[in-house]
């Protein structure tokens, strides 16, 4: 079965992450996709999180960089995921780099445009109490319906929030 590499990235701020609604997989996700030839894993979230959601982050280090200057360092990501997909086309499967990052800012609504491929009202910032009791998301549609977050989002939504609090 063919692989293709992925990165992930929760976005954490104030005790809560940010999802969005994955019209494909019809299911809340983190911001994510294909890392880009010529591309690091890194490049590739932060790249993924801006485009899908509108907002800059920084990935929060998982490991301590070793004190070398060459050959350079990319963080490693926290977890490793292999999902099968399903998108359309021939079955294959993600390796899913999964990184935890924190909010910088936000893009000036001048330069959102293109580059926010997400309507805003299907962009939810979760906090730890709604992950912990479990709360599904309200999805505007019409009629608008609520959503229940995956159980593997959920668990890693609650760590990526632990692990940010606990981040220098």
């Amino acid at each position: 079965m063919r692989r293709h590499f992925t990165a992930t990235g929760f976005v954490v701020q104030d005790s809560r992450t940010l999802l969005h609604w994955h019209k494909a997989l019809q299911q809340w996700m983190p911001p994510g996709g294909h890392i880009e030839p010529d591309e690091d894993p890194v490049q590739a979230v932060l790249r993924e999180i801006r485009e899908e959601t509108g907002v800059t982050a920084e990935v929060i280090p998982s490991a301590p960089v070793l004190p070398f200057s060459n050959p350079g360092q990319v963080p490693p990501p926290y977890t490793i995921l292999l999902e099968d997909s399903h998108e359309p086309g021939e079955p294959h499967q993600h390796i899913d780099l999964i990184y935890f990052c924190r909010l910088l800012d936000s893009l000036p609504a001048e330069e959102r445009g293109a580059a926010h491929e997400q309507p805003a009202a299907d962009l939810h910032w979760v906090d730890e109490d709604a992950l912990r009791s479990n709360q599904p998301l309200e999805l505007a549609a019409c009629p608008p319906r609520r959503i229940p977050i995956a159980e593997d989002v959920r668990l890693l939504a609650l760590k990526a929030i632990d692990f940010a609090r606990q981040a220098p």
